[in-house]
């Protein structure tokens, strides 16, 4: 099975809760095929570079996933119809990262700065 990452962008007038619904729908699909979810990120509600299809904001979920070409296809259909999601990409990778993604690296550093400023 190849490795892959799946990351999806969510409009921003979702709660948190469809956001996770969606996530899970996505583990469904690829574990209804004969994949794996291997770990699953929220990234939370970011700043887009540029409007999308409306939404300044998006929610950012990022799925590591082991699974063959034909899951990854249909993942990647359902995803597209979901009027939800504003955008997607699935990168094939050589192996997953060990521990939390330098997206939610970047997030605990930037909490531990604000605690720090704070308590100044």
């Amino acid at each position: 099975m190849a490795l892959y990452e799946h990351v999806f962008l969510a409009r921003q007038d979702l709660s948190q809760a469809q956001v996770d619904a969606l996530a899970t729908a996505a583990t469904e699909i690829v574990e209804s095929n004969q994949g794996k979810v291997v770990k699953t990120e929220t990234w939370g509600l970011k700043n887009l570079a540029y409007k999308i299809k409306r939404n300044r904001k998006a929610h950012f979920v990022m799925l590591n996933i082991e699974a063959n070409g034909a899951t990854v296809a249909e993942l990647e259909r359902q995803t597209s119809i979901n009027e939800d999601v504003i955008r997607y990409v699935t990168i094939r990778v050589d192996e997953h990262e060990e521990g939390p993604s330098v997206m939610m690296r970047k997030s605990d550093r930037e909490r531990t700065r604000r605690r720090e400023r704070e308590g100044n």
